[in-house]
C-alpha cells in the first residue's frame, strides 16, 4: 500500500510540479506536494522574517541585543493597556512571503497557504515559548462579515498551529457584536473608537467558563494592538484569570502599546 502510495505522489509531482505559495512561481525543485509549499529563495526570507530572540517578554517586540527583557513601553507601568495583556508573542514579522499567505487566507478565501503557515509557524521559538492555556480564544469575526468570508481565519489558524491543543479551542465565548469599519480604512484614534464595545461575551454561562482561566487569545497579524486589547478587556471583567496572545506574524516595531490601534 505504501509502495503504490509513493508511486502516485511521485507521478503527481513530476506531471504537477507544485507552485510557491509566496511567489506562484513553479518550481520542480520543491521538496514534495507537503507544506510547506515555498521555493528555495521564499524560504530563505521566511527565515529573515521569522522572529527569534530577543525579543520583550510582554509586546513581543524583536529587540537588538541582550536575553529577552521588557522593553522601554512596556516597562512605563502608567499605560494601562499593558496590565490587560500579560504577553503577545507573534512567530514572523508581516513582510514577504509570510503577508502574501497571510492575504491569501484572509481577503481571497485561498486556503491552500493555511498548513504551510501553520508549519512554519510551529517551528518558531515564539510559538513554543508560549505557557499552556486553559482555554484557546480565536478573535471572533462579526456575524456579518463571517457570512461574507465563509470562515473565521483566527480560528482556523488557532486549530493549525495548536493542533495538540486543539480541545481547549473555543469559539462560543466571545463574540463581535458590533460591525465596525475594517481598520485598515482607518488612522489614529478613529481606530481606538472604532473597536470600543465590539467585543462581548456571547451568553451568561461564558463567564462562568472562563472564570479564573489563563486564556490564550489568537489572531492573524498584530499591528499595534487594540483588538486584542479590546478583547482581553472583556475576558477580564467576565473574571478570566490572565491573557497571553498569539499571532502568526506582527508588524514590524510596533509594540502593543505604541497607542495606535489595531490589527488589520
Amino acid at each position: 500500500m505504501s509502495f503504490f502510495y509513493e508511486l502516485i505522489q511521485a507521478l503527481q509531482e513530476l506531471l504537477f510540479p507544485a507552485h510557491c505559495l509566496g511567489c506562484e512561481e513553479q518550481f520542480m525543485q520543491l521538496a514534495s506536494c507537503r507544506p510547506p509549499l515555498l521555493c528555495p529563495n521564499c524560504r530563505r526570507n521566511v527565515a529573515v522574517a521569522t522572529i527569534c530572540p530577543p525579543f520583550c517578554i510582554r509586546c513581543g517586540i524583536p529587540l537588538v541585543v541582550g536575553d529577552n527583557h521588557l522593553c522601554l513601553s512596556c516597562l512605563d507601568n502608567s499605560l494601562a493597556c499593558i496590565t490587560k495583556v500579560r504577553s503577545v508573542r507573534s512567530s514572523f514579522l508581516y513582510q514577504e512571503p509570510i503577508s502574501a499567505l497571510v492575504r491569501q487566507l484572509k481577503f481571497t478565501g485561498n486556503l491552500t497557504g493555511l498548513a504551510t503557515l501553520a508549519t512554519l509557524a510551529r517551528q518558531t521559538s515564539s510559538l513554543m515559548d508560549l505557557n499552556e492555556p486553559d482555554l484557546i480564544l480565536p478573535v471572533p469575526l462579526h456575524l456579518q462579515r463571517l457570512r461574507e468570508r465563509g470562515f473565521n481565519q483566527s480560528l482556523l489558524l488557532a486549530r493549525a498551529c495548536f493542533p495538540q491543543w486543539r480541545k481547549k479551542i473555543r469559539f462560543d465565548l466571545l463574540q463581535r457584536q458590533r460591525a465596525t469599519v475594517p481598520q485598515t480604512r482607518l488612522n489614529g484614534k478613529a481606530r481606538q473608537t472604532n473597536l470600543q464595545q465590539a467585543f462581548c461575551m456571547k451568553t451568561p454561562q461564558s463567564l462562568d467558563v472562563v472564570q479564573g482561566k489563563n486564556i490564550l487569545l489568537v489572531d492573524d497579524v498584530f499591528t499595534t494592538g487594540s483588538t486584542l486589547y479590546e478583547c482581553a478587556k472583556v475576558l477580564l471583567e467576565a473574571g478570566a484569570g490572565a491573557i497571553d496572545a498569539f499571532t502568526v506574524a506582527r508588524s514590524a516595531g510596533l509594540s502593543i502599546n505604541s497607542g495606535h490601534p489595531d490589527n488589520i
